[in-house]
């Protein structure tokens, strides 16, 4: 793929929508209302929707809503660094096994926001929303 047509109007509307997945990416358990984990997600989520509204709805060339989405990916990516250690393994049955699911997805998420970090700061993808 090269590098004009990431910058497309269409595929930059793409990603910005799609930018909503790594902040919810987590096992179902962590929505639980015993859990902790649901309320950060949720909060980045509000804020990337709210950017994306200016940028797509109101077609904004202010600088503020790339910088939210440079802030929740970047915030996702060390929240998620945090709370990995302690829920890598979990204990079943007296053993203590290794979390595959939460890794598995912690790793995707932390991957897709990085991504989204180099996307976004592309000068070319900054100005294809303004053309």
């Amino acid at each position: 793929m090269s590098r004009r047509t990431l910058a497309g109007r269409g595929i930059i509307t793409v990603f910005l929508i799609l930018q909503i997945i790594p902040l919810l990416l987590f096992p179902s358990q962590s929505y639980s209302t015993s859990s902790q984990e649901w309320w950060l997600p949720l909060l980045l989520a509000i804020v990337v929707v709210l950017g994306d509204l200016h940028l797509i709805v109101r077609g904004g060339s202010q600088l503020w809503p790339w910088h939210l989405f440079s802030f929740s990916q970047g915030f996702n990516i060390i929240s998620r660094l945090m709370m990995l250690w302690p829920h890598a393994t979990h204990i079943v049955g007296g053993a203590t096994v290794v979390n595959g699911p939460y890794v598995a997805l912690t790793c995707i998420s932390m991957a897709f926001s990085g991504f989204l970090l180099w996307y976004f700061e592309l000068p070319d993808v900054r100005l294809g929303l303004v053309r």
